[in-house]
């Protein structure tokens, strides 16, 4: 498969900068994989922060304007709005939730509007949710951080994220597009990006033509050289 598959559970995703367009992506291949025939794309829930949310660039990455029926986005501009619309969507959200996706979820509660005794209960509260519902529903919980901040309470927020992720993923800029990492051992997503897009052009990678027909046995220097006729002695 070309396309990260995201399992149930929290996953962090490591992204280059706050607006980073692969959550569109990866939000608009999760809903479209969820429609099977006539039936419609599963529902999913979106909380926005930092104005991630672009419906230009989700109608772009959508194969078509069915996919995001069923995707509901509300946007917080302070920390206590975003905590807000994670507790209304545990009490909305139904059985059949594709996905949750909470970008940049950590960036609210770094903001000089919430006093600093209180950021870090308030994240963990918002987080034990979003958690909680990913098991209960037995979908994606889809996290994203910019890692947009140097200082201890943005490395604070960042730990604490990183303790409820199940699998990080670490979105990388190339010359090629952006590649997709899995960070550690015993991960469920891939290990590596099989190809980039450019524009409507798949650009395929090794790791996609091993995993499509399986690696080439390792041949031994010599046995290869024989067969090509480098070891054959004349008359």
């Amino acid at each position: 498969m070309h396309r990260l598959e995201l399992e149930p559970g929290v996953t962090l995703l490591q992204v280059p900068s706050s607006r980073s367009g692969i959550v569109h992506r990866l939000v608009c291949d999760r809903l479209a994989d969820s429609a099977t025939g006539d039936d419609r794309p599963g529902r999913a829930y979106w909380i926005d922060a930092r104005n991630a949310a672009s419906t230009h660039a989700l109608y772009d990455a959508a194969s078509s304007p069915r996919v995001l029926e069923g995707l509901r986005v509300a946007r917080a501009f302070t920390a206590y709005q975003h905590h807000s619309l994670v507790r209304t969507v545990a009490r909305r959200a139904v059985p059949a939730t594709e996905l949750l996706v909470a970008p940049n979820v950590a960036a609210l509660y770094r903001d000089d509007d919430l006093a600093a005794w209180e950021r870090e209960d308030l994240l963990t509260a918002s987080l034990e949710i979003l958690s909680e519902l990913g098991a209960v529903l037995d979908c994606p919980v889809l996290l994203t951080s910019a890692g947009d901040g140097s200082d201890s309470d943005a490395a604070t927020a960042s730990e604490t994220v990183a303790d409820y992720a199940e699998t990080e993923i670490e979105c990388t800029r190339t010359r090629e597009g952006l590649r997709l990492e899995a960070a550690g051992d015993g991960s469920n997503a891939a290990s590596a990006t099989a190809g980039y897009w450019h524009g409507d052009v798949w650009q395929t990678t090794i790791p996609y033509w091993v995993e499509l027909c399986g690696a080439v046995d390792a041949v031994d220097p010599a046995v290869a050289a024989h067969d090509r006729g480098l070891l054959e002695v004349g008359p």
